[in-house]
């Protein structure tokens, strides 16, 4: 019986270990110029990829290529997962910090901090197709579903640029909460959700209207407001759930998106940055900037299962799964 028994647990270990997606976890590193790679089965380090200089975002193009923004490069390096090489390099203006690509995978819309302006730029030949001015210190990017808005955030100005990609024209300056940084779609593509770094809080925005139709605030035991920080943010694609890291709070919080409220918080490493959910949406990837680490959070139990040593301050993440 006593050997039945540990043979059914060991099933059940590998049961549950085959429940979680294969493939590999890439964080940017602003200091290392690189990328580390994680294995997604073992949550450790499996190597780095040498890149463009203060790497920055990172996301994948349509092809399954990886991209990653440098900012003191000031270009894109497009890189094969599969092999590890660097196959070209895309030039994005100055500073540029955030991007999104059209649906097509042929505009690549980038964020040029000191320039204060969005810069369209063709993907295939690195040409600027036009720039549009918006508020200062432009950073997060997103691009609607339909590839006709792409939206802007202003950290100074504290508004989102709401820019119709066909004209290249501000449709919709939104007033949201102090410092605005990254947005999420609602998988419907109603909502616009946007983290406010100073102002400890998620703001809601109807695409259809443009207008504010909701917060989100947070709290947290024994943390002052001012270093609740939100940034990162990462929607599940029932669009049920949203997962928002707290920056300095050093927690992500679990927001329950039609209640838009707080269900749980997780502790994680210094300075939840930026996230990522796994296709499985069982187990949350974030970047942690102050303590050079990436934690891994299960969500079912929200709770962090690990966190791993990455390179010197750490920026993005993406999946390759």
């Amino acid at each position: 019986m006593h050997r039945l028994n540990r043979f059914a647990a060991l099933l059940a270990l590998l049961a549950a270990g085959s429940a979680f997606a294969q493939g590999t976890a890439y964080v940017s590193s602003e200091k290392d110029n690189a990328l580390t790679l994680i294995d997604l089965a073992t949550l450790s380090v499996k190597g780095t990829i040498a890149t463009c200089k203060r790497a920055r975002h990172v996301q994948l193009t349509a092809d399954r290529k990886l991209m990653v923004a440098c900012t003191d490069s000031n270009e894109a390096d497009v890189i094969d997962p599969a092999s590890g090489k660097s196959l070209r390099r895309i030039p994005l203006g100055d500073e540029p910090e955030a991007f999104d690509l059209s649906p097509d995978g042929k505009t690549v819309y980038v964020s040029n901090e000191d320039e204060a302006e969005v810069s369209f730029i063709d993907a295939a030949t690195g040409k600027k197709l036009q720039s549009v001015k918006v508020g200062q210190e432009p950073e997060g990017v997103k691009v609607s579903p339909d590839g006709k808005t792409v939206y802007v955030t202003s950290e100074v100005a504290s508004l989102v640029h709401a820019i119709d990609t066909a004209t290249g024209k501000v449709v919709k300056n939104i007033a949201v909460g102090k410092r605005p940084r990254r947005m999420a779609l609602t998988p419907d593509g109603k909502e616009l959700w946007v983290t406010s770094e100073l102002d400890a809080s998620v703001t809601i925005v109807s695409t259809a209207t443009h207008a504010v139709v909701g917060t989100v605030r947070f709290e947290v035991k024994g943390a002052r407001r001012e270093d609740i920080t939100p940034v990162g943010l990462q929607m599940t694609p029932d669009g049920k759930r949203a997962f928002v890291t707290l920056g300095r709070a050093n927690h992500v919080a679990f927001v329950d998106v039609p209640g838009r409220k707080v269900t749980d918080l997780v502790l994680v490493s210094k300075r939840a940055w930026n996230i990522v959910l796994d296709k499985a949406g069982k187990r949350l990837y974030v970047v942690n900037g102050l303590s050079d680490d990436l934690t891994v959070i299960d969500v079912a139990q929200a709770k962090a299962i690990k966190s791993i040593p990455v390179g010197r301050v750490p920026y993005g993440v993406v999946l390759v799964e």
